[in-house]
């Protein structure tokens, strides 16, 4: 890996959030190079132990706890989750089902059942 970003490498923070994990919780040599396109694709590719790791048990980022919840980024703010979450902490979330995250999981499912009906109005009225 490069020290300096270069047109063809990315910072660690990109290279982070296309590989899908928390910045923070990665090796330093990967937080501190630059990382090129073939390097990620490589690192796609064949996961070293330390990606297949984080992937698996976290932490992860807010965008994958989000998902994982089945809650939008908004409602982990709203919530006072502002940190990345492990596995485990997720799974304890949802096997407790707190009275927020009950709310939250209602709300995100009324907005995508919503947005499904105006795509297929929009959809409907293009055709």
């Amino acid at each position: 890996m490069s020290s300096q970003p270069s047109p063809q490498a990315m910072k660690p923070l990109t290279a982070a959030k296309k590989l899908d994990v928390y910045l923070p919780a990665t090796p330093p040599d990967f937080q501190a190079n630059a990382i090129t396109r073939e390097e990620l694709a490589a690192l796609e590719l064949e996961p070293p132990q330390w990606l297949q790791d984080l992937r698996r048990d976290g932490p992860h980022p807010k965008n994958l706890v989000a998902a994982k919840l089945g809650v939008s980024l908004n409602a982990l703010v709203r919530n006072d989750i502002t940190e990345a979450l492990t596995t485990e902490q997720i799974k304890a979330l949802l096997a407790e089902k707190p009275d927020w995250l009950v709310a939250e999981q209602e709300t995100a499912k009324r907005v995508r059942a919503e947005d499904r009906k105006r795509k297929a109005a929009q959809d409907e009225a293009s055709d």
